[in-house]
């Protein structure tokens, strides 16, 4: 059958890159794969022409995997909706002119034919709610920007490529702007919250009068006998667990903890479950003052703190401490690493969102960031919770700036697109760690920038956490938890799960060396598996 798949390819030890023809093609890939329900798949994540297939290592190897997917025979037709979702729209967007001049159009005639155009959402991602349009006019073929915005209004309208697209929240971006509408395309009070999903048709309706505006919710004020009270956050304070993976559908990103690890074992030193949310602090420098008894746990990044009070008592990294009422923790700048973890017993007294507390600093999902003022109810030391664990393994020094840590990588999946001094300077040279890192991505700096072997754009695909994306200017960005789902730019490795928590720990300054990670550690170091 035409449309079958043309090859896997290697996208991290944890995930492979089924490759399509064309778009037509992976549409009619993502039901197949989703009715094959093949072992060990975790989460399928659908692109202009690829599927990113996440998967449990632990479950089935990669060779077999692959294997497998290339075997799998496209649907007859691509996922169909019968959901017509109409959207106003003012069009009077900033690059209206521009694109018109691109297309070789006057500016009513774009507007009428995006307006006259059938809409169908090929896929989601970017951000929860976004939907990735494709058109049945072959009119619609518009480049990105050349230098993305770094702030673009929620509920632009806008196009790149063979798409177009609504931003669901303010976000930085590279489409072209034509216009704005004020259809609330994520809506938590609405089930499901996305607007758009997969196989809808959207079609596009001009209206001229203003937009509403929404004013921001106020936080309300917090009265629980068992709290936290943030005095100081530091330079940023997060609620954060292990995420909600399994969401891409919907366009929604796992997020989570940049350290899995230390998460857990302050847990552990506590006497919670696992994955109870805590919080992340980057950069140290906090005050919380406690409301009612608590028993608290630091790990991660190794900071100076201590619990002040009737007496000052100071806090041993990774073990269990009692807090009275009233009493303030105080935690110093980190002296190795970049993020320390807080585990209370009994966990926070919030309500989820999408199954999780994980705050999504780019989507703007889940609690906010804490700021000075916030106060954070907690469930307090609520009987059934086990005894705290009073033994703990030694603790492992985390990057310092100045140092070099090295970093095993899975080479893939667009080492296609580099030349090969670039492949050897990925692993050859050091790389620093930029400050204007953070959870999106690490931004590294080096002395040789990557040079692609080709030019042009990448079609948007899915991306893993850990993923080595290289934008134009060479110098690589190592994603983070809280990165987009899909994306253009090319990725050339990705970091293995088991050294992803030490990317989380990468302070400003620091210096790492990417190392190619055994046999063993890697999907049997393929560069692509094809069809026979």
């Amino acid at each position: 059958m035409t449309g079958s798949p043309t090859r896997v390819l290697p996208a991290a030890d944890t995930a492979l890159l089924l490759e399509a023809a064309d778009l037509d093609a992976a549409m009619r890939l993502l039901p197949a794969l989703r009715d094959a329900a093949l072992p060990g798949v975790t989460e399928l994540v659908p692109a202009a022409r690829t599927v990113l297939v996440r998967f449990d290592p632990t479950l089935v190897a990669a060779d077999v995997l692959a294997e497998r997917l290339l075997a799998v025979e496209p649907a007859e037709a691509a996922a169909a909706s019968d959901h017509v979702v109409t959207i106003p729209v003012r069009y009077d967007g900033e690059d209206l002119d521009e694109v018109a001049r691109l297309l070789g159009v006057p500016a009513d005639e774009l507007v009428a034919r995006h307006q006259a155009a059938t809409w169908t959402v090929a896929f989601t991602g970017f951000a929860p709610g976004f939907g990735y349009l494709v058109g049945d006019d072959p009119l619609f073929d518009v480049p990105r920007r050349s230098s993305p915005r770094t702030r673009i209004p929620a509920g632009s309208v806008a196009l790149a490529g063979r798409f177009s697209g609504v931003y669901p929240k303010e976000s930085p971006g590279g489409w072209q702007l034509i216009g704005r509408t004020d259809t609330a395309m994520w809506d938590l009070e609405r089930q499901p919250p996305a607007l758009l999903a997969p196989g809808a048709t959207v079609r596009f309706e001009r209206v001229e009068r203003a937009l509403a505006t929404i004013a921001p919710a106020e936080r309300e004020p917090v009265l629980a006998e068992h709290a936290i009270e943030v005095e100081r956050p530091g330079l940023q304070l997060l609620v954060q667990d292990l995420g909600r993976p399994g969401l891409a559908a919907q366009g929604v990103a796992a997020s989570g903890t940049a350290d899995r690890t230390a998460l857990r074992e302050a847990n552990r030193a506590v006497g919670n479950a696992p994955g109870e949310a805590g919080l992340e602090l980057a950069g140290g420098g906090a005050t919380l003052r406690f409301r009612g008894a608590a028993v608290v746990a630091l790990t991660g990044a190794l900071v100076d703190a201590s619990i002040e009070g009737a007496t000052a008592q100071p806090v041993e990294h990774g073990r269990a401490i009692a807090v009275d009422d009233g009493d303030a923790l105080r935690i110093g700048a980190v002296r190795d690493g970049m993020r320390a973890l807080l585990a209370v017993r009994g966990g926070i007294a919030l309500e989820p969102v999408l199954g999780s507390l994980a705050t999504d600093t780019l989507a703007h999902l889940g609690p906010a960031p804490l700021a000075a003022g916030d106060v954070l109810p907690l469930r307090g030391p609520a009987a059934g919770i086990a005894a705290v664990e009073r033994t703990r393994a030694p603790r492992i020094p985390l990057p310092t700036a100045g140092e070099e840590t090295v970093l095993e990588i899975v080479l893939g999946p667009r080492t296609e697109w580099f030349t090969g001094d670039a492949l050897e300077h990925l692993t050859g040279q050091p790389w620093t760690v930029s400050a204007r890192s953070d959870r999106v991505g690490v931004r590294l700096e080096g002395a040789v920038p990557l040079e692609r072997a080709r030019a042009g754009e990448l079609e948007s695909e899915g991306a893993v956490t850990g993923a080595i994306q290289v934008p134009p200017d060479g110098q690589p960005v190592l994603f983070l938890p809280d990165h987009p789902l899909t994306g253009g730019y090319p990725i050339i490795g990705a970091v293995v799960d088991r050294d992803l928590d030490l990317a989380g720990q990468l302070p400003p300054g620091a210096r790492i060396r990417f190392r190619v990670a055994a046999p063993s550690s890697s999907p049997s170091g393929r560069t692509s598996w094809t069809r026979s």
